[in-house]
């Protein structure tokens, strides 16, 4: 069985109380909607390549790099069809943050969620109940980021499809990527992965690992550990399953999708300071654009600093998939 790493972990603030709980699961309340929107949002389109995206947010919280992300997504997907479940996006406001998107003629929607629906014959469907009626702890850990990782596993398993997180730039299609998800770790004299990570997941509809996923969220959900709930979650499940039959996926390696380590990612990005610098720079690029589909950026970048320019610059150039997860992206015009 492969070990869990849980060395380097970024916690956010704890920011979370009982009455969020009653205004999110108040916005639950008669979406039965939800389904059919969908559903017909991909059916009118002829949505070959689906994704999705969560924003547990406030509108106002949807910046440059959340914008950048959609709008790398059309770029190398011209032909995606994108659902956006968000309560503050599905409204008159978030229609004009779409807007440009649409006028393109990109195809997007945002639309409120229906837990009940989307939780419906899965094992969350007993937890949200238990949720509701004030037997389950939300604990101090958002409430947000643990719905957004319940449902982003739902929506797979629902739908199938391509789930990516708000900070996903993409750079390469996703196309030929098929029930797979990315280890962010690995341990050094295995070689194994140790911790793999939820910001992106493709999965077909029904696949039996996202229904592991979601059966272990309901029956291990703890509100007060960081991660425990999504990236810890999928590293414990995926430990478990491999090798049994029935379940086909494949781990991609840190390579693949994280090859720079979190203390480098502010050197990465702001561009050489010195030879040493450059020299690694230069191979550490190269590596990525050789083997690597995405790179996970941990750090907050300066604002007005001209190594936005040059970011913006080689994320493009490298032509691959980069995360900018946990990542507050400011670019310079």
């Amino acid at each position: 069985m492969t070990s869990i790493n849980h060395s380097v972990v970024f916690k956010p603030k704890k920011t979370h109380g009982y009455k969020a709980v009653k205004r999110m699961l108040r916005s639950a309340d008669n979406l039965k909607r939800f389904s059919t929107r969908v559903r017909e949002f991909f059916g009118n389109h002829g949505c070959k390549v689906r994704f999705f995206m969560t924003w547990i947010s406030s509108l106002k919280s949807f910046g440059d790099r959340e914008v950048f992300s959609v709008e790398s997504l059309f770029r190398s997907h011209p032909d995606a069809c994108l659902v956006i479940v968000s309560n503050s996006m599905d409204s008159a406001s978030g229609s004009l943050v779409l807007k440009p998107f649409l006028d393109k003629g990109f195809k997007l929607i945002a639309v409120k969620p229906d837990f009940d629906y989307l939780f419906k014959d899965t094992h969350a469907e007993k937890w949200f109940k238990g949720l509701k009626k004030g037997n389950v702890s939300p604990g101090e850990v958002s409430l947000g980021q643990n719905m957004s990782n319940l449902v982003r596993l739902a929506l797979l398993y629902k739908f199938g499809g391509i789930y990516m997180d708000t900070d996903v730039i993409v750079l390469k299609r996703f196309t030929k990527l098929k029930n797979v998800i990315g280890a962010q770790t690995i341990d050094l004299e295995t070689r194994n992965w140790s911790r793999l990570n939820n910001a992106v997941l493709i999965f077909d509809k029904k696949h039996p690992l996202l229904y592991k996923f979601i059966e272990e969220f309901a029956l291990t959900f703890d509100g007060n550990k960081w991660g425990h709930n999504g990236p810890y979650l999928v590293s414990r499940v995926v430990s478990r399953v491999s090798g049994r039959p029935g379940f086909n996926f494949t781990v991609l390696p840190p390579s693949a999708f994280y090859p720079v380590n979190w203390n480098r990612i502010r050197s990465v990005f702001r561009g050489p300071r010195d030879k040493v610098h450059s020299t690694w720079l230069h191979k550490k690029l190269e590596q990525i654009e050789s083997e690597s589909l995405c790179s996970s950026l941990m750090e907050q970048a300066e604002q007005g600093d001209e190594s936005g320019k040059w970011k913006h610059n080689q994320l493009y150039n490298v032509g691959l998939l980069c995360i900018l997860q946990f990542f507050q992206l400011e670019f310079v015009n």
